[in-house]
């Protein structure tokens, strides 16, 4: 199986960015979405890889919708 390479995924440092943006804390979107602040913490370094219903997860809780498009 093929791993793709996606630097650091870009998605994540946009929702850092989201989250920042609306004023909301990393421990308020865990506790938002039922996870630990430290999940948020290491996704948002680079260091683990976030699951994508995590994401999605996220992505809601910030009143955004995730979406794949063509190129």
């Amino acid at each position: 199986m093929r791993e793709v390479n996606m630097q650091p995924y870009k998605i994540v440092s946009d929702i850092a960015e989201l989250r920042r943006n609306k004023g909301i804390s990393q421990h308020e979107l865990a506790n938002m979405i039922g996870i630990k602040q430290p999940v948020i913490a290491r996704m948002e370094k680079g260091t683990t890889n976030p699951r994508l219903d995590t994401v999605i997860k996220i992505v809601e809780a910030l009143d955004y919708e995730l979406k794949i498009v063509p190129k």
